[in-house]
């Protein structure tokens, strides 16, 4: 059997089932009475033994053998969850994490975990050859389907028990005479041990074999006992539960992937085919999502071209054939997207365990409380949104959440909380990262500002609060007194600035000293495809994203006043500064018009007026990169095709917005 056409699969699943044993782990080490959440860490660290075991990954087969010991001897009572217990298991998820990404960067998945064997087995006191005794079989959800399947095409399922003469000196030979015994007869589908434990002798002198077959018991005992050192044979049927009877379907790895360990001297088992389950998901490559939405990028371009000529030509029956096509692909395009939206719970569960540990480096005591985790966002946005994510926790952890004895000092409770909410709002998503600590000292973060010369003396009398705040956005402001592991060198908040609004986002500070701080991310929900609008500067024609903007107005000269020689107006009893977008990108035969058509727009707390010839209306774009043709173009994030193929260049707000508050 191939096993490199599951491969994927197994990745797959595997990052599944660790993801799940991590979750359940620091649940059960805040209920350590809850042997519910031991059972399910159980389960997902069995089911990956198994697809290890059967994959050839070796160590990570070994790793979660010995996590199972401790599990085991947990749920049993016989030894307690203490710290040492729970450590040793989060290291063992650590190193199976790092095996599993080895095989999917191409490695062969082998670490060194002889330290990490040895600890879990003193934790358990296991003799040495303990493991190795021939064990009751488990009959999981997968076995029990496809036992069920067989039965139904009138196979026999038996469970035969050998016994090997105590004398007998070549156990793995005797063993190798009866599996090509049984395969002549039917398929083995599960042995216990496993196949490799018994190729290497790791057994007494008994195992297990679990056989589908059309031939009787009574000639399958004869044939058995025909191998020399055979004792006995004892041979039971296996009662078939039916799948109506199954609580939950099956995982697409376990019909993939059998428990069976396929190496020389043994024949590999013959795969059993089972019938599609009635699961309605598959496993898609993002590759082809990837190329399925460039081809739909091309459908909308084209879209736009065939709307500019039904305008031009003003056929009914082309119009309603356009608009029919418009309807059509539009929903096409909702159905591509959805497709592409990706739970922020993949970028948020790596972080309770870097919480964990952080806070247990700096001796604190810490709670992460994660709301909202099934909000979606295109994957484009949650490949980005991670490292960002991880700079603003460790900044929580080290500056928000102060040490418990401050905490009680000042009646607070000594464990501290940090809040991950994500949530949905319009055309974005929002994610709140809210802490209860110390909050932003203002003085000194304005100190350290002037002391770096990042603001002179004038300037910081005239700073609001949050203006101050946003100051620990400038690349290498730190507040901490001392370099340290987690924070003190000045990269990361400047970092997690530049990267979100590179995806046309922005994030803003709130917080009151002594009670806690909150950074709030704004996020659009896709970055492919977005609703822009139109405007006319001479012959040159612009897209400025619809997320961005406010409203239209048109704005008599008179209205316009001059602040230190800024063109500026009155916006709703608010001073906002006016862009002239024909000066900043030098257009061509331009001429000022007797009024002013303004675009405000807006980025987190700042508002700007800019100023075009004329609006032309709103449209679906698609966003296309400038890539290494014009790199470094200011305000400038990319570009689009219209419909009648000229291109227009798609106007960074938050660029603009950024120099006008310099």
């Amino acid at each position: 059997m191939d096993m490199n056409q599951y491969l994927e699969v197994f990745i797959e699943e595997s990052k599944e089932h660790l993801q799940n044993v991590n979750d359940q782990l620091m649940r059960f080490e805040k209920n350590t009475d809850n042997l519910g959440y031991v059972n399910e860490i159980f389960r997902s660290a069995h089911t990956l033994k198994g697809m290890s075991a059967t994959m050839g990954f070796d160590d990570l087969a070994q790793l979660t053998h010995k996590m199972e010991n401790v599990l085991d001897a947990v749920r049993n009572h016989q030894i307690d969850a203490h710290t040492e217990v729970l450590d040793a298991l989060f290291q063992s998820v650590d190193a199976l994490e790092i095996m599993v990404q080895s095989i999917s960067e191409g490695g062969d998945g082998q670490l060194d975990v002889k330290l990490l064997v040895q600890k879990l087995q003193r934790i358990v006191a296991e003799e040495p050859v303990a493991e190795h005794a021939a064990s009751s079989i488990e009959y999981d959800e997968f076995v029990q389907t496809l036992l069920s399947q067989t039965a139904d095409q009138g196979f026999n399922t038996f469970e035969i028990t050998v016994q090997l003469e105590r004398t007998c000196l070549l156990k793995a030979a005797r063993a190798y005479m009866v599996f090509d015994v049984l395969e002549q007869a039917g398929d083995v589908i599960k042995s216990a041990p496993t196949v490799q434990d018994i190729e290497q002798e790791k057994f007494e002198s008994s195992f297990i074999v679990i056989l589908v077959t059309t031939e009787s018991q009574e000639k399958l005992q004869a044939s058995i006992m025909e191998v020399s050192e055979v004792e006995s044979v004892k041979i039971a049927a296996v009662p078939i539960k039916k799948e109506t009877e199954t609580e939950k379907p099956v995982s697409q790895a376990a019909a993939a992937i059998q428990e069976v360990t396929v190496s020389a001297p043994f024949k590999p088992p013959v795969e059993e085919k089972r019938q599609a389950s009635n699961n309605k998901t598959i496993r898609v490559n993002i590759d082809r999502l990837d190329s399925l939405m460039n081809l739909f990028e091309e459908l909308v371009i084209d879209r736009g071209r065939l709307e500019q000529i039904s305008k031009e030509l003003n056929n009914s029956e082309l119009d309603e054939t356009v608009e029919r096509m418009s309807r059509i692909s539009g929903d096409l395009q909702t159905i591509i997207l959805n497709m592409r939206m990706v739970p922020v719970e993949t970028v948020f569960n790596r972080f309770p365990r870097m919480v964990r540990q952080l806070s247990k480096n700096l001796g604190k005591q810490i709670e992460l409380q994660i709301v909202g985790a099934d909000t979606e966002l295109d994957r484009t946005v949650i490949d980005e949104i991670g490292d960002p994510l991880v700079h603003l926790l460790r900044n929580a952890v080290d500056h928000g959440i102060e040490m418990p004895q401050v905490r009680l000092k000042n009646g607070k409770n000594e464990r501290g909380t940090i809040r991950l909410k994500a949530y949905h709002s319009g055309n974005h998503v929002f994610i709140d990262l809210e802490d209860d600590g110390a909050g932003i000292n203002r003085e000194k973060v304005l100190q350290k500002a002037l002391d770096r010369g990042i603001i002179d003396g004038k300037t910081a009398e005239t700073l609001t609060d949050k203006q101050v705040y946003e100051l620990i956005f400038t690349s290498g402001f730190s507040t901490a007194e001392q370099i340290s592991d987690v924070s003190g060198r000045g990269v990361g908040l400047d970092v997690v600035k530049n990267t979100i609004e590179s995806l046309g986002g922005s994030v803003t500070i709130d917080s009151n000293e002594g009670y806690g701080s909150r950074f709030s991310i704004q996020l659009p929900l896709t970055l492919s495809i977005i609703s822009a609008l139109l405007v006319q500067m001479s012959e040159e024609r612009y897209a400025l994203p619809l997320s961005s903007i406010i409203e239209t107005a048109i704005v008599q000269p008179k209205e316009v006043m001059h602040v230190h020689g800024q063109k500026v107006i009155d916006f709703r009893g608010a001073i906002i500064p006016l862009v002239d977008l024909k000066e900043l990108f030098t257009v061509p035969n331009s001429v000022q018009g007797d009024h002013y058509s303004v675009v405000i727009v807006k980025k987190g707390e700042k508002t700007a007026g800019l100023i075009v010839d004329s609006f032309i209306g709103q449209q679906e774009i698609v966003l296309k990169s400038l890539g290494h043709y014009l790199p470094g173009v200011f305000a400038i994030s990319g570009a689009t095709i219209l419909g009648d193929g000229q291109v227009a260049l798609i106007i960074d707000c938050n660029a603009l917005i950024k120099q006008q508050m310099l």
